[in-house]
């Protein structure tokens, strides 16, 4: 029946055909790893065949490993993805019959070799192999990351000069001037809180030069930038102290006074020194009364400044009595201050002036002090 022998060599002629199509398969496997070395689990394998449209995928088990078979004979390119993410990827990969093909994925290596390629990328030493060696997303993000690197070189350049055209301004009291390039330096970068300070001392000192609305609108202008500063930097002691400073300016006194005790509690050593200067700002500013008890509180922060004693013991020798007599009797505290100056700094620069309030008080001078440039009793011109 020669139908018959026909139709069968045709249905063996289609086995074998079919045997053979099935024979042309392959695999891939390898291990992934993570930067710490470690295998990762749950990893995304992506297998996209070149030659031919194809796209396969697996993910590696609890040992870090992943194998995917019955890929037809070809070229892939295997892309790693871990937490949603491309990570790394190997191109060109071709396939074999027989044993599968391995590649393996470390995070530490592709770290290195990225670091690698970005430090050749940035000092222009990227060898051809280098470059052929990277896929297109490789190339892609290494120029990015340069191009941002060089943006970021060059708004750094631009923020260093702004900066110290600034400071330069400052040196010569050129108020406006500074205050335009701290301006522009806090457009580059506004989270630099040394900036901000700077900008709000240029107002400081500018609104000393000002009238009426002018000078309060630098006044404000200062207090802002103070607050911008210290937002970025709130335990800097310096910070609240400049800032106290100026609120003295702007006649908020108990709003200086609260900056004050912020810088005394995140700096005490240096806490006498802080309610000094507020009490040297507001004797300038004619407040004698809140000058005296800033000058108390350095007293009481640290007994042993000299110069607060001094200050003190002044302010308190405005507050004496004089009797229908003529007899001064001064404040409860103002002989103890300025004997404590003496005591302290028996030839500072305010010794005289102290020797001559004591003397004014009990009419004669009670600590032990001669003027070398005095003429000796008994001596002969």
């Amino acid at each position: 029946m020669p139908g018959l022998r026909t139709a069968a060599l045709s249905a063996a002629t289609l086995l074998l055909l079919a045997s053979a199509a099935f024979a042309q398969v392959s695999s891939l496997e390898g291990d992934v790893k993570g930067e710490d070395g470690a295998p990762i689990k749950g990893a995304l394998v992506k297998i996209d065949r070149k030659d031919i449209k194809g796209h396969y995928q697996v993910k590696t088990d609890k040992k870090g490993h992943y194998f995917h078979t019955g890929l037809p004979l070809g070229q892939y390119k295997i892309t790693l993805e871990v937490d949603g993410k491309d990570v790394d990827s190997v191109d060109n990969v071709r396939t074999t019959l027989g044993e599968s093909v391995v590649n393996n994925f470390s995070m530490q290596e592709t770290k290195q070799r990225q670091q690698s390629l970005a430090k050749a990328a940035e000092t222009g030493t990227l060898t051809k192999d280098q470059e052929r060696g990277m896929s297109a997303e490789q190339k892609a993000a290494l120029e990015k990351a340069a191009k941002e690197r060089e943006q970021a070189l060059s708004k750094n350049k631009a923020l260093n000069d702004a900066f110290n055209q600034g400071m330069t301004a400052m040196q010569v009291k050129q108020w406006d001037a500074a205050i335009a390039a701290f301006t522009k330096a806090n457009e580059l970068d506004p989270k630099q809180s040394t900036i901000w300070a700077q900008l709000a001392d240029a107002y400081s000192q500018s609104a000393s030069q000002k009238t009426g609305a002018d000078q309060q609108a630098a006044l404000d202008k200062g207090l802002e930038a103070f607050t911008k500063a210290l937002e970025l930097k709130p335990d800097d002691a310096a910070l609240h102290n400049n800032y106290a400073l100026a609120l003295v300016k702007a006649k908020k006194i108990p709003e200086a006074q609260t900056e004050l005790s912020k810088a005394a509690q995140l700096d005490p050593s240096n806490a006498g020194r802080y309610f000094y200067n507020l009490g040297a700002v507001m004797v300038n500013t004619g407040q004698n009364d809140a000058a005296g008890e800033a000058f108390k509180k350095a007293i009481d922060m640290d007994p042993n400044y000299a110069d607060a004693q001094y200050q003190y013991g002044m302010y308190l020798l405005g507050k004496a009595q004089v009797t229908p007599e003529g007899k001064v009797i001064p404040a409860p505290g103002t002989k103890e201050a300025l004997a404590k100056y003496l005591e302290l700094k028996p030839t500072g620069p305010f010794a005289d002036s102290a020797k001559g309030a004591l003397t004014s008080i009990e009419g004669t001078v009670t600590t032990q002090y001669e003027n070398p440039a005095a003429q000796k009793k008994g001596k002969k011109k």
